[in-house]
């Protein structure tokens, strides 16, 4: 009887021998824009599961949430937000998903920049500094470790590493734009995203709109930007790549300096462009606007004066012949009707 027993019991358990036990859920990270999703994904490496709420070259300033997005959010077990009123809808929707997960705003510690356009408010574009950067680092493996403790060691190894290289990056950068001459260290962009960067790193910034890409351009902005292109030696001006750059190419075209280069800011780039990461993003800034300020504006101007009489040439070549082409039009219609 006993051994009968054994044998149902091994028959019973065959199926279940060489079979390893389910893979325990990873725990899931949401953030809010993609440089935040970065960050996370390199502190939590493979142990987490990273999505971003918009999309990258989308606009967080202006972004509408979908339902796909409140789907997202509702099975996340964790939302990374910016706060600083970045993202003006995260509330609305984090509420109207149902998500009974943890909430943390990753620019807790930061010197906040009150914003010049509204009272009691404050620039959000703290991650634009590599020094606020490292905050941020700081804040992003505090939350994966609350959320997942049993991973600690891992995620204070990868943020270790990530945070020296982010110091570096800090260094090089703070000495590379410092070879600019003070009198010429003046960053035009689309809109104010670059105040932090500026005061890391001893730069004038100066922006078409101001810290919210949802506001319009005012004439007296305008009118702001124009007097510093005449009265400084700035040789270019920069767009940036989630913002319609055409006011900027019209501006420098009336100023005669050129466009330096994109800029990320409100969203990485493609994973595969030079600003596909957080650390990429900063270091492409940095050599991007170094490179465009560096210029001589002196050069630019007679460059533009050289090209000018071609460019007339050809144009007069083209009026005489559409000139010539009507004469002898003229000539066969006046000899067929004869």
């Amino acid at each position: 009887m006993r051994g009968l027993f054994l044998l149902v019991w091994t028959l019973m358990a065959l199926p279940l021998i060489g079979q390893e036990p389910e893979p325990k859920p990873k725990p899931k990270v949401v953030a809010s824009a993609s440089m935040f999703a970065d960050m996370a994904e390199v502190i939590g490496g493979n142990l987490i599961e990273v999505q971003m709420i918009v999309p990258i070259g989308g606009d967080p300033h202006i972004y509408e949430p979908t339902p796909a997005d409140a789907q997202m959010v509702a099975r996340a077990n964790l939302v990374l937000r910016n706060g600083l009123t970045f993202e003006g809808w995260i509330d609305e929707l984090v509420e109207n998903s149902g998500f009974d997960g943890t909430i943390s705003t990753i620019t807790e510690g930061v010197e906040a920049i009150s914003s010049e356009e509204y009272e009691n408010s404050a620039d959000p574009h703290a991650w634009m500094s590599a020094r606020n950067g490292l905050i941020y680092l700081r804040n992003i493996r505090d939350a994966l470790v609350t959320l997942a403790p049993e991973y600690a060691e891992e995620f204070n190894f990868n943020y270790q590493i990530y945070r020296q290289q982010l110091e570096d990056l800090d260094i090089w950068i703070e000495e590379t734009l410092a070879a600019i001459p003070r009198h010429k260290r003046i960053l035009i962009t689309s809109h104010d995203a670059f105040r932090y960067f500026g005061q890391r790193y001893g730069v004038r910034v100066e922006a078409v709109l101001g810290t919210s890409t949802d506001a319009d351009v005012q004439t007296s902005d305008i009118r702001r930007l124009n007097r510093v292109l005449q009265e400084s030696e700035v040789p270019a001006v920069f767009i940036e790549s989630t913002i319609n750059p055409k006011l900027l190419q019209v501006l420098a075209k009336d100023n005669q300096v050129v466009i330096g280069g994109s800029l990320y800011a409100d969203s990485l780039g493609e994973k595969d462009s030079s600003g596909g990461t957080y650390l990429g993003m900063l270091e492409h800034n940095a050599r991007t606007i170094v490179e465009g300020l560096s210029r001589e504006r002196s050069q630019i101007e007679e460059q533009e004066t050289e090209e000018t009489p071609v460019q007339q040439i050809v144009l007069f070549g083209v009026i005489l012949l559409l000139m010539a082409g009507s004469f002898f039009f003229m000539v066969y219609k006046l000899n067929t009707g004869a």
